[in-house]
């Protein structure tokens, strides 16, 4: 069975007349007949009573040609949703982000995404840079929005998204809080609270070595996500270098003051797997920010 007799098969029972169902298919007459022929064989069932005078379905015929229908429209079905599939229009998309990245370009990528593919189903993993690699690589992860890494495995893809220079988050009621900016030595007897360097050694090294420029170590105190760094800082437990995006976490208690002298920039980008050809990919990667 073929899909060429479903096809006549309805098109005979809804023109009731063989020459018309023909013109309708847009072939001659003979095919539509053998085709019908060939169905009623196969099925072992007669599909029409025919006449001199018209052509008209058996109750067989009837039940037969409900199935038809319900076959082509699942066909049809199925080319739709291949064509937006090919397209980005349908289909999942799995997200890894780092919480900077919420932060700063991901939700305007999503607004943007989602609008445009409303077909294709967005899932989202908050984790750590070196989590999203490692799910990136196994294929839990379509898409990972992390730090900028200087081992990055060469099976990835990799395009820089932000670049951000660091800013101080003060308690409110810290003395150089009152400043309209914060010259970091000044910040040297005061606990950071910072990445330990396993999860984010990209921003571990940016606040370490903004420090020593200017004559100390920091003394560090870890936390994984930058909600808590700054949640940690507004409860008093200690000051942050964190990049100038955080700034829309306007947590009450927290005092956001730009570093004075030569600026410290923390990269994150996005990276997928480099063979990954999938649509969803390819079009939400579009939608990312350039910088510079």
């Amino acid at each position: 069975m073929e899909m060429r007799h479903l096809r006549c098969l309805i098109a005979v029972a809804e023109e009731r007349h063989f020459g018309r169902a023909a013109a309708r298919l847009r072939l001659s007459q003979p095919p539509v007949s053998l085709a019908i022929k060939e169905l009623e064989t196969e099925l072992g069932l007669r599909l029409f009573e025919r006449s001199s005078r018209q052509i008209v379905l058996t109750p067989g015929g009837e039940q037969v040609l409900r199935d038809a229908r319900a076959v082509l429209a699942r066909t049809e079905s199925l080319r739709h949703h291949a064509q937006g599939a090919a397209l980005g229009h349908a289909g999942t998309l799995a997200i890894g982000f780092i919480s900077l990245a919420a932060c700063s370009f991901l939700p305007e990528a999503l607004r943007r995404f989602t609008q445009e593919f409303p077909g294709v189903r967005v899932t989202l993993h908050e984790s750590t840079t070196d989590q999203i690699v490692h799910d990136l690589e196994t294929g839990t992860l379509d898409v990972g929005c992390i730090f900028a890494s200087p081992q990055l495995p060469p099976a990835l893809a990799y395009r820089t998204t932000a670049l951000d220079p660091l800013v101080a988050a003060l308690p409110a009621g810290h003395a150089l809080a009152a400043l309209d900016e914060v010259l970091l030595g000044r910040l040297a007897g005061e606990q950071f609270l910072c990445f330990e360097r396993h999860f984010g050694p990209t921003m571990f090294d940016a606040v370490v070595s903004a420090c020593m420029r200017h004559g100390f170590s920091p003394r560090i105190f870890p936390a994984r996500q930058m909600p808590t760094i700054v949640s940690l800082v507004a409860g008093g437990l200690g000051v942050a270098l964190v990049p100038a995006c955080v700034q829309v976490l306007q947590r009450e208690g927290v005092a956001y003051r730009p570093l004075r002298g030569p600026r410290t920039v923390v990269e994150t980008g996005t990276a997928w797997r480099a063979d990954d050809d999938a649509p969803t990919v390819r079009e939400f990667v579009k939608l990312l920010p350039q910088p510079g």
